[in-house]
């Protein structure tokens, strides 16, 4: 044989093929997550150009409502799995009904898409929920009513589709109702009662399909218009508080029977009670963190969840992380010249999402490890503002 001629092996196998709809950053994340395991991750997305494709996952053409695209992509994979809660219900429903894995199933899925729902599961199961109604907005007397007995504001939101800022509102009256654009022509709107907030919280719950649940430290988020901004692990709350918030999340995980990563938001009230806000069952905002200051990041966890492997440690390796979101300015920033400046603050992650500038979008995020959640939110913020963070 030539020294020139190489022999042909057999191409190696990869450890599962995982479907994840969506490709956005938190798809990215979960791909980068996907490397390591030797994982081949196929995201479903209309664009080619989207972050998580960007990075070099598997493009498989697709809007989340497209049946026959969501079926392809069950075919070719060994499960399936979501960045966000676009996906009709009915569409998962079908898919697990032809004998797919997918994973949240449709039942845990609801509640992360359909905020009424989730608020009616929640309340009916025992946990502490905002008092709410689900109200058509033309119904001024029903809104009155509720305004009445729990005081104005009150707090409105689109039931299903709102999120990072779109989709709540403020209102002071049945009158504010009226403009207001939160759902479709003949839809309804959930009002809840303005709940006196300490501190918001957030907890990430990884759980497989047997129900071995393994739960990070408890989150403490800083939100500006709906859109979370900051956030500080360790949470700086009480341990009691800590506690209770983590029983609350995984009692709610094995209740709903949750496969893969479910995010928890609570809110801290003044005086000194748990809330729960809203949930999700996918990776979180409120998690990102974990990729640099934890055993094993909510990704990897997500991933292996989803497909039943053993789940990893979530144990924080530092005593302090914060990270502070890189949101668009009003004008492009240049991130590559930012760049530099943002990895000389001292114990710096810088993570880029490969996003087009937009006012208010998401094109990245900064985590700091410290000794303290101080000193560790001082260099996150002073990261951020380098990269142009508004």
């Amino acid at each position: 044989m030539s020294l020139l001629t190489h022999p042909v092996l057999p191409a190696p196998t990869t450890t599962a093929i995982v479907g994840m709809v969506g490709g956005g950053q938190l798809a990215r994340m979960t791909h980068q997550a996907a490397i390591a395991l030797d994982i081949d991750l196929r995201v479903m997305t209309p664009r080619s150009d989207a972050p998580a494709v960007r990075a070099g996952a598997s493009h498989h053409a697709g809007r989340p409502d497209d049946l026959a695209a969501l079926f392809d992509l069950a075919q070719t994979t060994q499960v399936v799995t979501f960045d966000h809660e676009l996906v009709p219900n009915a569409h998962v429903e079908r898919l697990v009904a032809e004998g797919h894995a997918v994973r949240p199933g449709p039942s845990a899925l609801r509640l992360a898409q359909d905020k009424s729902w989730a608020r009616a599961v929640l309340e009916g199961a025992g946990y502490p929920v905002p008092a709410f109604l689900d109200v058509a907005p033309g119904d001024t007397d029903a809104i009155a009513s509720f305004g009445r007995d729990h005081g104005w504001p009150v707090v409105v939101k689109a039931p299903r589709g709102g999120y990072d800022g779109r989709g709540v509102a403020l209102a002071s009256s049945p009158d504010d109702l009226g403009p207001l654009d939160l759902s479709p022509p003949g839809g309804r709107v959930l009002l809840e009662e303005r709940v006196p907030i300490a501190t918001e919280l957030a907890v990430l719950v990884a759980r497989r399909p047997d129900g071995h649940v393994v739960h990070y430290p408890v989150v403490e988020t800083v939100q500006r218009d709906g859109i979370c901004h900051e956030l500080v692990m360790p949470a700086r709350v009480p341990e009691a508080v800590a506690l209770r918030a983590v029983e609350i999340a995984v009692s709610i995980a094995n209740g709903i029977d949750v496969t893969g990563i479910m995010a928890l938001e609570l809110f801290l009230t003044t005086d000194g009670s748990l809330v729960v806000n809203e949930l999700a069952t996918r990776p979180h905002n409120s998690g990102h963190a974990t990729i640099d200051a934890t055993a094993t990041s909510q990704f990897e966890n997500h991933l292996r969840a989803v497909l039943d492997l053993p789940l990893g440690a979530t144990d924080l390796l530092v005593p302090a992380c914060a990270t502070v979101n890189v949101l668009g300015g009003d004008r492009p920033a240049d991130l590559a010249e930012g760049l530099a400046h943002a990895l000389r603050e001292p114990g710096v992650r810088v993570h880029l999402y490969g996003k087009a500038h937009a006012p208010g979008r998401k094109l990245g995020h900064v985590t700091a490890l410290a000794a303290d959640p101080d000193a560790a939110l001082a260099s996150a913020r002073s990261a951020a503002r380098a990269l142009g963070a508004r």
